[in-house]
C-alpha cells in the first residue's frame, strides 16, 4: 500500500492550494477487483497491487481488519448494483461486513443514499460520495476510513510571519512546541533531495509525520520521499546526533544557554485544513486501472455475469491539523459500467401473478435454518403518505395529478 501511495503521489499534478489522497480506501478496492478480474485487467491490478490476485482479497480483508483495529480508526466497504445485475454469492460474500443495497431507479434517491452513507462512515469528515450514479452505473464498490489522534504533547498557538520564502509578509495562524526530545526530528539524504522528517506523536498509537523539502523540490517527489523514510528506505539521521550549522531544509542545529539541563527541540509551525478530489482514471496506470476502463470487453466475470467495466473511479479526502491532533478520512468509489455486450434482457415470456396487500396483515420473521420465528406482529393501520408541495405550491394540490510540528 505505501508503494501504491508514493506512486500516486509523484504523479499527482502542483495543487495551488494543497491537496490530500490516501491509498487506505484505493488499495483494498483494487484488490478485490482483481480478485474478481481476468485478462489484461488482472494483471494491471496485481502489478498496481504488488501482488497475485488469489492473494489479494484476503491481503484486503487482513488490512481493513487491521485499520479497524487501530484505536481511533474504522474503515467500511459498501456495495450498490443495478437490479437485476447478476453477482457472484462467493466475490460479495468475501466483501467484510459490507454495506449491501440495490439501486432503485431514483438517481436523486440513489445519490442520497450513496452520500448518506459516505458520511456517516466517515462521521460527517466526507459528506457526499466522490462519484456520481446515473444511467450507465451498474455497480459501486466504495470504501471509507477515518482517523483520528490526539497529540501526546500539545502545541500553543501564537501569530506565525514568516520573514522570507511564498509566505513572507503575511500575519499567520501559528503552532509552537519545545521539547527535549531531539530524536522526534531528522534528515534523510533521499531521491529528492536532503528531507527534514519530524514525528509528531498521537495518543492512539498512531504518528502524523512533517515533511520539509528544499525549496522548489516537487510537491510529489517530498511525498514520495517521505513515504520511503517511513518504509526505512532512507536512513535518517536524528536531530541528537545533527552536526552543528545549517542541518537540513528548515532545521538547524546549535547550542543555547538554558536555566535546564535539557536539551531543547523548538518546533514552528502552522496548522492546516485540507480537502481534495481526485479522479483516479486521469492516471489510470498508477492503479492499474488502463485495460479495466475498456468499454468494448467485460472485465470482471468473478464479479459477475455480466460483463462490467470501470466507467469512473475517484477518492474525497479531507486532513485537519491542529493545536491539540489530527483527524483525516476519506472515501473512494468505482463505479462499474456495461462492458462489451449489453447485460442480459429478459427474452421469455413467463406467467405473471399478482398480489395487492390493500387491508389489514400480518407477517412473521423466521430464521431459515432453525425455522425460529425471531418477530411476529399485525399491521391494521398503514403509515400516511407525507405530501411535500414543490417550491412554490400553495399547498393545495392538483386534482389530476489545525496543524502542528513535534
Amino acid at each position: 500500500m505505501n508503494r501504491l501511495t508514493a506512486r500516486w503521489a509523484a504523479a499527482l499534478p502542483a495543487a495551488p492550494r494543497g491537496t490530500v489522497l490516501s491509498a487506505a480506501t484505493v488499495w483494498p478496492l483494487l484488490a478485490f477487483l482483481a480478485e474478481g478480474a481476468a485478462g489484461p485487467a488482472r494483471a494491471e491490478l496485481e502489478d498496481a497491487l504488488g501482488m497475485p490476485g488469489d492473494r489479494a482479497g484476503e491481503a484486503a480483508r487482513g488490512l481493513l481488519d487491521t485499520l479497524d483495529r487501530i484505536r481511533g480508526s474504522s474503515a467500511a466497504i459498501g456495495l450498490w448494483a443495478r437490479p437485476g445485475l447478476p453477482l457472484r454469492e462467493r466475490w460479495v460474500a468475501g466483501l467484510p461486513a459490507a454495506a449491501f443495497g440495490r439501486f432503485t431507479g431514483d438517481d436523486a434517491a440513489d445519490k442520497a443514499a450513496l452520500d448518506a452513507w459516505a458520511a456517516e462512515r466517515t462521521g460527517g469528515l466526507v459528506p457526499a460520495m466522490p462519484v456520481r450514479v446515473d444511467e450507465d452505473a451498474l455497480l459501486v464498490l466504495a470504501a471509507a476510513q477515518t482517523l483520528r489522534t490526539r497529540w501526546l504533547q500539545p502545541f500553543r498557538e501564537y501569530e506565525l510571519a514568516p520573514e522570507s520564502g511564498p509566505w513572507a509578509g503575511r500575519h499567520l495562524s501559528g503552532l509552537r512546541r519545545l521539547t527535549a526530545l531531539l530524536d522526534r526530528v531528522g534528515v534523510a539524504e533521499t531521491p529528492a533531495g536532503p528531507l527534514t522528517v519530524l514525528r509528531v506523536l498521537g495518543d492512539t498509537g498512531v504518528d502524523v509525520h512533517l515533511l520539509l523539502g528544499e525549496e522548489g523540490a516537487a510537491p510529489g517527489a517530498v511525498l514520495a520521499a517521505g513515504v520511503g523514510v517511513a518504509g526505512g528506505a532512507h536512513p535518517v539521521v536524528t536531530g541528537d546526533v545533527l552536526p552543528l550549522g545549517e542541518a537540513g531544509p528548515g532545521l538547524r542545529a546549535g547550542r543555547t544557554l538554558s536555566t535546564e539541563r535539557d536539551h531543547q527541540l523548538q518546533v514552528v509551525t502552522s496548522p492546516f485544513d485540507l480537502s481534495a478530489e481526485h479522479d483516479l482514471l486521469a492516471s489510470p496506470g498508477v492503479f492499474g486501472l488502463a485495460a479495466a476502463t475498456d468499454a468494448d470487453a467485460g472485465h470482471f466475470p468473478g464479479v459477475s455475469d455480466g460483463p462490467l467495466a470501470i466507467g469512473r473511479a475517484a477518492q474525497a479526502g479531507t486532513a485537519r491539523f491542529t493545536r491539540d491532533g489530527f483527524e483525516a478520512a476519506s472515501v473512494t468509489a468505482f463505479l462499474g459500467i456495461p462492458g462489451g455486450a449489453a447485460v442480459p434482457r429478459p427474452r421469455y415470456r413467463v406467467r405473471r401473478v399478482e398480489l395487492e396487500v390493500d387491508r389489514p396483515f400480518g407477517f412473521l420473521a423466521v430464521h431459515r435454518t432453525s425455522r425460529l420465528v425471531l418477530s411476529a406482529g399485525w399491521v391494521a393501520d398503514p403509515v400516511e403518505y407525507a405530501y411535500e408541495p414543490y417550491p412554490g405550491d400553495d399547498g393545495e394540490g392538483d386534482d389530476d395529478e489545525d496543524d502542528g510540528w513535534e
